[in-house]
């Protein structure tokens, strides 16, 4: 659709589309058949969508960060506590259930829940600076859109002028 300046660049990622910079706006503006308001709205419509997925992102990243915890347990805290020997732990799972497991598997279930969570927040972190990254290009796609257009209508203003001095 538009010329970008190095064809290795990401196309999409995760269903959420690339922004494309154009390089030059009057052979883009010809090649997609647009004038420069249309091509300004669709780049204004783009740029909102992409808020509202940095929004959805935001609130699943929000959503998440309750899952891990906020402190590591290390050997060196210590606390007195009289507990009966125990082969099972129960565990909250949510939703008014409760399971009880063995120590190890309940471990096992822990780590592996840890785990996920902090996979799926690098993946929405990722997300999320691909998402500002094409904001950012599209936002400078905007302006240099604007910007043609503004150089543009001064061109033509000065050619008339030009033309009655000469008279």
């Amino acid at each position: 659709m538009a010329e970008t300046s190095s064809s290795t660049e990401v196309v999409e990622r995760r269903g959420i589309p690339a922004a494309a910079f154009v390089e030059d706006v009057q052979t883009y503006l010809n090649k997609s058949d647009l004038d420069v308001n249309s091509a300004l709205a669709s780049f204004q419509e783009r740029l909102q969508q992409y808020k509202l997925v940095e929004m959805k992102l935001l609130a699943q990243q929000r959503d998440l960060q309750p899952l891990l915890a906020d402190f590591e347990v290390s050997e060196g805290i210590f606390s007195r506590a009289c507990i009966e020997d125990s082969d099972s732990v129960c565990l909250w799972l949510g939703a008014n259930v409760m399971l009880e497991y063995s120590c190890e598997e309940a471990n096992t279930l822990l780590q592996k829940n840890l785990e996920n969570a902090k996979a799926s927040l690098e993946v929405l972190v990722g997300d999320l600076q691909f998402i500002r990254d094409q904001t950012t290009i599209t936002q400078v796609t905007i302006a240099r859109v604007y910007n043609w257009d503004v150089h543009q209508r001064r061109r033509q203003a000065a050619v008339p002028s030009i033309t009655d001095t000469d008279l």
